[in-house]
């Protein structure tokens, strides 16, 4: 199976087993290669040496040398990838559900993080007031928006102003990456921040505007209240006419590869 293949199986597992939780479908029961091959798409599988502590690595920017993302591939990077964050981000991991696309922090000096990109939130209020939605726009457009579900720098990864540099290249290439891989160009980036364990300093030297916070009302459903707790809602613009684009009405089907 190809990598695309790969993704398109997954998002709509994902799909299905959401339907399952919420009552509308009952699926049958896993056969255990298939259950195997999405449990490691969870990125559930049991750490190994490749994931444990690197050296301490601590300094200024200028002195790690060249600093890039780097778009995940294969099935062994997309493991190696879970396993990290997993073991090392405080949210711990699960495989979105629909279009996203991994990355690796890499440098000259080796491994410094992850990063992922996924689809938008359904409904916030003071984004959509933002960009001018009302519910018919969002649910015509909402695909062109895309949440930065996910930044780590590995815990032994101490350089200063590393966040909003990694911040800064993800805004310049990750419209291209998506086009490439999902075959649309998303026109604005989201991200939710606990204030409770950051402040949102990276995002904000790399130019993201904060709108507020969310209700922390969680997702509710008929018979389900998922709970959260305030987050900073953070955007940033991936093309100039963004809110004109996104409010027109219905953009260009989205077509994948």
């Amino acid at each position: 199976m190809t990598a695309t293949g790969s993704h398109k199986v997954t998002a709509c597992l994902n799909v299905l087993e959401q339907w399952e939780h919420q009552g509308l479908l009952q699926l049958p029961a896993k056969r255990e290669s298939m259950a195997r091959w999405s449990t490691e798409q969870d990125g559930q599988t049991v750490p190994t040496d490749r994931t444990n502590p690197g050296a301490p690595l601590a300094g200024e920017l200028p002195e790690v040398g060249s600093v890039w993302l780097e778009v995940v591939q294969d099935r062994d990077q997309s493991r190696l990838w879970n396993d990290y964050v997993g073991r090392y981000h405080y949210l711990g991991y699960r495989h979105p559900v629909g279009c996203f696309l991994r990355y690796f922090i890499q440098s000259s000096a080796g491994g410094l993080g992850c990063i992922l990109m996924a689809g938008a939130v359904k409904a916030i209020q003071a984004r959509d007031h933002w960009i001018g939605w009302d519910r018919r726009g969002r649910q015509q457009n909402l695909p062109w928006v895309i949440n930065n579900t996910r930044l780590l720098i590995f815990p032994w990864v101490r350089i200063g102003q590393l966040g909003s540099h990694v911040l800064g290249q993800l805004g310049r290439g990750v419209r291209s990456d998506w086009e490439r891989r999902w075959g649309y160009g998303p026109l604005l980036m989201e991200s939710f921040v606990d204030p409770c364990r950051f402040v949102g300093t990276s995002y904000q030297s790399a130019g993201w505007i904060q709108l507020g916070r969310t209700t922390g009302r969680g997702v509710q459903r008929a018979g389900h209240l998922y709970g959260s707790t305030p987050k900073l809602i953070y955007v940033k613009a991936l093309a100039q006419d963004f809110r004109q684009r996104l409010c027109a009405g219905p953009l260009p089907r989205r077509t994948q590869p």
